[in-house]
């Protein structure tokens, strides 16, 4: 993929200074005056250019990590492979600073008999942007002279509204199958097309994506989760990947039209309710999730419903490796949803389930399934659940002890 570089003035684009995180300019502008050179790069460029709110403000520098710990106070260095230096701020706020890397060439990975030294894999800044997945995510931003360096030819795709992978993409697929999820995952959020060589690789390359490793997988999912959830799910089941990411849950959510309209239902509520400012934790987003799918399991004849659930669990071969504790609350929080649905159902009182921690999130989310708002625990039916914090004149007084008569003091015998 050759392509010239392009620099836009700051005259020239509508990226302003004042838009960027003024830590962010702060470490910019000391690495410059360092001799460094410093950009923003990633989403934040692309954002702004868009007129969007960035998540996040990534640095990339030619500094080597050790430099930058020696020139900032705050810095915490991560990372094994490839180290990061993160600068922390009040409030918990963390800026990541990456340093320019390339991909090695076949033949020095086939030449690297042992771990591949960091050193070999520092780069130039037109090697980084095009290690890169994506045209419009290899954008930098120089916030010293305003300009805007282009290598990879984001300009002219962010302007076509296009996700297009830099390079040849059956060999990008190849390298790591995880692309084929960022680039589905870039064209839905930003309402974008996918560049036409980019898409026509993916149904042959599918298959590549169940193959990673779960873990990873994991870590792309609650990416998912944690922000706008339902256009992402809509365009990975119209590609057929669910079932490569949550193997039995996602072949059910692909072929049957029912439940993942149900699923795009509760899906639209939380990207809503999120954006209003609900916070949901990692366990209800998950919860969510599979709730569609555990409906079919609520009157099941096959014992209870937590076991049918941990059953169900094992036997649909997520390809995303779930942690064991994560898997056990969700279905805990899926049975006190189920326990709490009969309740209303039936009208049968039920004290309780309010007793189990996970109660709260239970009734917050059963009030988003079916109300499309989250219930409040405080406010719940006391006919059915009784109170969620009894007060204390309400339980039974402790019973007095009875005070022992002293004893009298022994008399000493004359011999004594």
């Amino acid at each position: 993929m050759t392509v010239t570089i392009r620099i836009l003035s700051s005259s020239e684009h509508c990226l302003s200074r004042n838009d960027v995180d003024p830590d962010a300019l702060k470490i910019i502008h000391r690495l410059h005056r360092m001799g460094f050179l410093a950009y923003l790069c990633g989403g934040a460029v692309r954002d702004l250019l868009l007129g969007r709110k960035p998540k996040d403000f990534d640095i990339v520098t030619d500094a080597r990590p050790g430099q930058i710990r020696k020139r900032f106070h705050n810095v915490f260095i991560i990372g094994r492979r490839f180290r990061l230096a993160h600068v922390h701020f009040p409030g918990g706020k963390i800026i990541e600073v990456a340093t320019f890397r390339r991909d090695l060439a076949e033949e020095e990975r086939a030449a690297a008999t042992e771990r591949i030294a960091p050193e070999l894999m520092y780069g130039t800044p037109r090697e980084d942007a095009f290690r890169r997945d994506v045209t419009i995510n290899s954008l930098y931003y120089d916030a010293v002279s305003g300009e805007i360096i282009d290598y990879v030819g984001g300009l002219d795709d962010l302007a076509s509204r296009r996700v297009r992978l830099i390079g040849d993409p059956a060999s990008r697929y190849t390298e790591d199958a995880v692309r084929i999820w960022r680039v589905v995952r870039y064209a839905a959020r930003l309402g974008f097309e996918i560049e036409e060589e980019t898409a026509r690789a993916i149904p042959a390359f599918a298959p590549l994506l169940g193959k990673c490793a779960g873990a990873r997988l994991y870590e792309e999912l609650n990416k998912e989760l944690g922000e706008r959830t339902r256009p992402v799910m809509d365009a990975l089941r119209a590609r057929g990947l669910l079932r490569y990411i949550i193997g039995g849950f996602g072949e059910d959510y692909e072929n049957d039209g029912t439940i993942y309209e149900r699923l795009r239902e509760i899906l639209e509520n939380k990207d809503r309710l999120q954006k209003d400012g609900l916070e949901l934790t990692r366990e209800e987003c998950y919860a969510l999730l599979f709730w569609p799918w555990a409906e079919a399991y609520i009157d099941g004849k096959d014992g209870g419903f937590r076991e049918r659930m941990e059953k169900a669990f094992e036997s649909a071969g997520t390809q995303a490796v779930f942690p064991k504790k994560m898997k056990t609350d969700v279905v805990q929080i899926l049975t006190l949803i189920v326990e709490i649905f009969k309740a209303f159902r039936n009208s049968r009182a039920n004290y309780v389930i309010p007793r189990h921690a996970a109660f709260p999130s239970a009734f917050v989310l059963f009030g988003l399934i079916m109300e499309g708002r989250p219930g409040d625990p405080e406010k719940m039916p006391a006919n059915l659940f009784g109170r969620l914090h009894p007060a204390v004149e309400d339980k039974a007084p402790a019973k007095k002890r009875r005070r022992r008569r002293p004893r009298k003091p022994r008399k000493q015998s004359p011999q004594e």
